[in-house]
């Protein structure tokens, strides 16, 4: 097993930061053997078979490639839930979970919420928000049929349920459904954008859950917000996240549309991420 390790991390040297390289090959192992990071180094001089040496030979062809290790593996983990994971989703990002912590401290853990999740891909807000309110109801829009299967293959996962609907909220559609708190975190990288973005991402993840013209960055924010005012029981609460360079305008955008009581959150990196805003 050491020698395999020894191998990852010679095959990847100088794609990767070399901790980044200790992680992918802690991942693999364990996604082999099933073993925790302490069974690892406990049984550190086990030999693999054959076919356990070919999976690891074609981890590190794909790694080769950029292809982000949670697609590999096919998994990653999300507000300390399992999640699927594959090219028809945006990998779960840990400033997401800062978003689902904001709602978690702002709401009562057993009150009788609604809550939608628009634009839902692998399903992780929404249920990680199951998770932490149990009962709740909790609904989940997508534009994709193909994001949604995997957001209800997470939801059976993890045992918990949510009703998921596709929907493109760009669209004028009829909606008899009311809720106390919509949260987004929708497309909001320009196309301008592109060249800052790792490979891993751009060649990878899905378009049509990352960008937005450039002309019209708040595009999605502007139609999340109309119907989120149309749709919002009184005192009801809309979450966003954000990209870090429209954290003005997405106040401004709330501020026109009704809202009040809005807040402007920072990530734990420092840039602008989150916004909160209430309905009268």
């Amino acid at each position: 097993m050491q020698t395999a390790i020894e191998h990852i991390k010679s095959e990847l040297k100088g794609l990767y930061p070399d901790t980044e390289i200790k992680s992918f090959s802690n991942l693999i192992i364990e996604k082999l053997t099933g073993y925790s990071h302490s069974e690892i180094i406990v049984n550190k001089n086990t030999y693999f078979s054959e076919k356990q040496h070919h999976v690891i030979e074609s981890f590190i062809e794909k790694l080769r490639k950029f292809v982000p290790i949670q697609y590999i593996l096919g998994e990653t983990e999300f507000y300390g839930l399992p999640f699927n994971v594959n090219e028809n989703v945006l990998i779960p990002r840990p400033e997401t979970e800062e978003l689902v912590d904001w709602i978690k401290t702002e709401n009562e853990k057993n009150a009788k919420l609604k809550i939608l999740d628009i634009g839902t891909g692998s399903g992780c807000i929404a249920i990680s928000l199951k998770s932490i309110f149990p009962t709740a109801y909790v609904e989940a829009f997508d534009i994709s049929y193909k994001a949604l299967k995997i957001a209800q293959l997470n939801a059976l996962k993890n045992n918990l349920q949510v009703i998921f609907t596709e929907v493109d909220i760009l669209k004028e559609s009829e909606f008899s459904g009311n809720w106390n708190i919509i949260v987004s975190n929708p497309p909001y990288v320009l196309n301008q954008e592109k060249s800052e973005i790792s490979p891993n991402v751009l060649d990878y993840e899905p378009h049509l859950a990352l960008f937005v013209p450039d002309n019209d960055p708040l595009l999605f924010y502007r139609h999340i917000a109309l119907f989120a005012h149309k749709h919002l029981i009184s005192g009801g609460k809309l979450y966003f996240e954000i990209n870090r360079e429209f954290g003005k305008e997405v106040v401004q955008l709330l501020t026109e549309t009704g809202f009040h009581n809005i807040e402007l959150r920072k990530d734990i990196s420092g840039n602008d991420r989150m916004v909160r805003g209430l309905i009268p």
